[in-house]
């Protein structure tokens, strides 16, 4: 039995709504995995806030008509298609779906859309070369801390010397 035009509207209003909150959707050839391996997937992207969507690409085509943040997905719109939709953690997502690929190696990335503008195999999995937001936290943190340090050894290190100093005058007096 095929889907009533009520079901595709609501799947059409469900996929702008997820495209609403992505800040970037990459377009993936799954041809080939199985329901266990896309479950994989999904539970992969899950944790770090992105999703992983199957659906006609009729139903995106139309998802995505008139928006111009996504209408370039329309090229990478072809057989087999899942959409991978990342929340603020672009490179985490993008981490998660490399891994998952080198363990099947039967998906391919046929590009993505990120602000307006499609992006292509290697710009997409560039971007799971940058550091997630908790990797800056860390590097923000380190850095602060770092100077920190260095303030409080310099700020110490001024009695420090100066002691030193009147300690070596009296030892040469005496």
């Amino acid at each position: 039995m095929g889907r009533t035009l009520a079901n595709k509207q609501e799947i059409v209003a469900e996929l702008k709504e997820s495209l609403g909150d992505a800040q970037l959707a990459f377009v993936i050839n799954y041809e080939g995995l199985s329901v266990a391996e896309i479950t994989d997937l999904r539970n992969r992207l899950r944790p770090i806030g992105a999703s992983c969507k199957i659906t006609k690409n009729t139903l995106m085509n139309i998802a995505i008509s008139g928006d111009e943040n996504w209408q370039p997905m329309e090229e990478f719109l072809g057989t087999a298609t899942a959409f991978l939709l990342t929340g603020e953690e672009i490179g985490a997502a993008v981490k998660a779906y490399k891994g998952f690929q080198k363990e099947t190696k039967k998906t391919e990335v046929r590009g993505g859309v990120m602000e307006g503008r499609a992006l292509t195999k290697e710009q997409v999995e560039a971007l799971g070369d940058l550091p997630t937001k908790d990797e800056l936290y860390a590097r923000i943190a380190g850095s602060i801390n770092a100077l920190a340090t260095k303030l409080a050894v310099g700020i110490k290190e001024v009695p420090s010397g100066l002691a030193r100093g009147i300690k070596a005058v009296s030892e040469q007096e005496q």
